[in-house]
């Protein structure tokens, strides 16, 4: 018996060796094909990038996995004492694995298969096991995943702090809602920051791990409440909390609130895009939606506001001119009306209309419904409001109600102001346009409206339509002319002229109330927009040289150097004109327009900023009686600075006598320039004051005429006036600074002669060297350098070309 003993216990041995051995194999080989956890130390998980108005708002958030990385060192005690009560109560005593755990994970396993079970096999869960998991392994439900897990979960262990392992799990784990990390999930589900969390709420998010789907807040409250009651349980015993907290939060709702992504400000989504497109461009798909970038725009979101409100009541008062086009649908109308018009998909970003359905008609009124809204998770809310739709209250269409619409057409309305229950009729206009507002001083974009409305076309006209600027180009021609030899009391004759192009067909400009007004200043002729003026001016100085303005100034990258171009035939942005305009308004210093203040990396570290002026002596350490520091300017001076104050002082003319008097209701110094291309089809409108640029541009997508009332000074200026009159409310009117060394003359703006002042004369700023026309008649019959008023009306009568001269110059104006 003892010989049958022995030789069992020795075949016990021989068979528990060779297990050992088999063992000892089999880990060598799955330890030699593990990964490496040593990169854990350099791990940088895919963070959102989020984007900031100029005062810190938040605009917009971009990522694949919507995550904000955040220290443990800063999360409340709460947080991680809830899922350390629900994931891992040992964590911080362990080797990375917990044996009672896995013995006890082992014997399920165990029993499932002998049960015949296929279900995923049970794990030991430790949070250490679980980040060997998440960043190293796959989620395949098999032994050998199971094994190199405990592996790697102890080499972690023995390698990293307790903490890091605790942040890497914290900052990794995908909680639903596309929350990827706590810091994710507490703004995603209760839009909150991790310290503002109570204990109902962590504890929610630490019930989230095991199975986001299973405990979803909408689909699955009941799952939801009580796991989330379940962590509260286990804190309890764990001691985190007391039993009265704990029951205090168990009987508080989720409370869940999702919050929304994309664009933070309805009326800022052209804005965003441009910066989501610019960031695209300079750091690639993956930077942008996962490098965690911080980006702070220049978007000033009270001036977004008055952007869009201006522009949406221009093109809306021009859509109202022309009628009422139909409804936006018809339906039929159920039992329940709430569901058939909630099919229909409003405009989002257009929260002053909502959709309504026409129930009744009679004469000329009309019972509406309007369209339900939406709770928290998107479902149709019960409420079932009507209305009434007045013929009186809709002023702008003069036929009665019933012959506009019938029951079940779908219709845009807005509330009625002073009437409750009272809506009044509204459409989505067809015209578009853009308007843009810059500083002048820096090319920072402060508003950006791309649009009547993002949700209906993502096309951003400010930056992305080429159209046609018009006589809104000649401010350029003239800058041109003045850096060149001219002065704004230079005359140049407005009459017919005769152009032969390269086809040989002849091309005959024409003014735009089809007259000729014989010989006229500089400043007359862009204060009244002259485009035969302006043809003989280009002609005279050569249209290469207007081309490089063009360049220069960013109109253009290389413009046709043909005469047509000098009346804005060419195509551009409202963008670009803008930042021509608001070159002019600095002084001539080029001006590159920019939507981004500043991008910093996810550790803080600026990459990238838009001014790249130079400051000497800004990081002195100490003082010693050294001067302020000087910040040197380094842009390009595109524009002699006087010159740029005369074309200034020429364009306040164009407001205060000119084309663009709708802008004169401002009461302060405004410069600016109209803009109407052939057959009225753009409609354009910039201006500036020493605080702000802001262009304005009016057309249809598909360019058509808009009637011959569609001009830039009666269709883009008072959008322009609107806005600025919001944007500028309560600041002290700035006259514009003249360079010094400039000698200030009054003269006739009819003739360009000296007059001693007095009605109608205009006080005009001379470039050294140069002055007023030396005449005492028109131009200056008196002195035999010039043509005489006869032989001036001779040639507006009988069309031809020649020149006078001005003694100062050697050169007086072009007839």
């Amino acid at each position: 018996m003892l010989r049958l003993l022995g030789a069992i216990f020795g075949f016990g041995v021989f068979v528990a060796l060779g297990v050992v051995v088999v063992a000892v194999v089999y880990l060598a080989s799955v330890a030699s094909q593990l990964p490496d956890y040593t990169v854990l130390k350099d791990y940088q998980p895919p963070v959102t990038t989020r984007l900031h108005a100029a005062n810190g708002t938040l605009l917009a958030e971009y990522a694949r996995e919507r995550r904000l990385f955040q220290p443990i060192e800063t999360m409340p005690p709460l947080l991680l004492n809830a899922f350390l009560s629900a994931e891992d109560k040992d964590f911080y005593n362990h080797g990375g694995i917990a044996i009672d755990g896995v013995v006890r994970a082992m014997r399920d396993n165990v029993l499932q298969q002998l049960d015949g079970g296929t279900g995923p096999l049970a794990g030991a869960s430790t949070i250490t096991q679980q980040v060997a998991k998440n960043f190293l392994l796959s989620s395949e439900q098999t032994w050998d995943r199971k094994i190199r897990e405990a592996i790697l979960a102890i080499r972690i262990d023995a390698t990293f702090s307790k903490d890091k392992i605790f942040e890497l799990y914290l900052n990794e784990i995908f909680l639903g809602l596309n929350s990827y990390g706590v810091a994710a999930a507490a703004l995603n589900y209760f839009d909150k920051a991790l310290y503002q969390l109570d204990l109902a709420e962590v504890a929610y998010i630490a019930a989230l791990p095991k199975a986001p789907n299973n405990y979803h807040p909408f689909r699955r409250p009941e799952a939801a409440v009580e796991r989330r009651n379940w962590v509260i349980d286990r804190m309890v015993e764990n001691g985190y909390v007391t039993t009265d907290e704990a029951e205090a939060a168990k009987a508080e709702p989720l409370n869940v609130i999702p919050r929304v992504s994309g664009s933070q400000i309805y009326s800022a989504e052209y804005f965003t895009e441009e910066v989501r497109r610019e960031l695209a461009k300079l750091y690639g798909e993956d930077q942008l939606y996962g490098g965690g970038l911080s980006v702070r725009t220049t978007l000033d979101p009270q001036l977004q506001g008055y952007a869009r409100r201006a522009l949406m009541d221009g093109l809306i008062a021009y859509d109202h001119g022309r009628g009422f086009r139909g409804p936006v649908a018809s339906i039929e109308i159920s039992d329940d009306w709430g569901l058939d018009i909630a099919k229909i998909r409003p405009l989002s970003d257009v929260p002053e209309w909502t959709l309504a359905v026409v129930l009744e008609v009679s004469g000329n009124q009309a019972k509406i419904g309007l369209r339900p809204g939406s709770d928290v998770d998107g479902g149709l809310l019960g409420d079932r409001t009507e209305g009434t739709l007045a013929g009186p209250d809709v002023k702008w269409v003069s036929k009665s109600i019933s012959s506009l619409l019938k029951v079940g057409d779908v219709v845009y309305v807005s509330p009625v102001s002073g009437k409750v229950g009272n809506y009044t009729l509204e459409q989505v206009p067809e015209i578009e346009g853009a308007l843009v507002a810059m500083d002048p001083r820096t090319g920072r974009v402060l508003a950006m409206v791309g649009g009547f409305s993002y949700a209906e076309s993502e096309f951003n006209r400010a930056t992305q339509a080429m159209r046609q600027p018009g006589s809104s180009f000649k401010p350029i021609v003239y800058s041109a002319a003045l850096d060149n030899g001219y002065t704004p009391a230079s005359v140049v004759l407005d009459a017919p002229v005769e152009i032969r192009q390269d086809d040989g067909s002849m091309w005959r400009p024409e003014n735009y109330a089809q007259q000729f007004y014989g010989p006229q200043t500089l400043r007359r002729g862009i204060e009244r927009s002259r485009n035969v003026m302006t043809v003989r001016l280009a002609r005279d100085i050569g249209m290469p040289l207007v081309a490089e303005y063009a360049r220069l100034f960013g109109v253009y990258d290389t413009m046709q150097p043909v005469l047509a171009m000098a009346l804005g035939a060419g195509e551009t942005t409202d963008m670009r004109m803008t930042a021509a305009y608001a070159t002019i308004a600095n002084g001539g210093r080029k001006i590159v327009p920019t939507l981004i203040d500043r991008i910093q990396d996810r550790y803080g570290h600026t990459v990238y900023k838009h001014d790249q002026r130079q400051c000497e002596n800004c990081n002195a350490k100490d003082w010693h009686e050294q001067g302020e520091p000087r910040i040197l300017d380094n842009r390009e001076q595109v524009l002699d600075p006087m010159t740029a104050y005369q074309i200034t002082s020429m364009m306040e003319g164009v407001v205060q006598r000119g084309t663009g008097t709708a802008a004169k209701v401002l009461n302060r110094p405004v410069a600016g320039k109209t803009g109407t291309t052939n057959d009225y089809k753009d409609a354009w409108f910039i201006g500036f004051t020493p605080e702000l640029a802001v262009g304005v541009y009016v057309g249809y997508d598909r360019p058509k005429s808009m009637g011959r009332s569609a001009t830039g000074g009666t269709l883009a200026a008072p959008i322009f006036t609107e806005f600025m009159q919001k944007a500028l409310k309560g600041k002290p009117a700035t006259d514009f600074a003249e360079p010094p060394g400039m000698d200030d003359e009054w003269i006739s703006p009819s003739s360009g002669v000296r007059t001693a002042g007095g009605s109608g004369s205009i006080r005009e700023a001379f470039k050294p060297g140069t002055g007023p026309n030396l005449a005492s008649s028109v131009i200056g019959v008196d002195s035999g350098s010039f043509v005489s008023v006869q032989e001036q009306q001779r040639m507006v009568d009988n069309p031809g070309q020649g020149t006078f001269m001005d003694p100062n110059l050697g050169r007086g104006g072009l007839f």
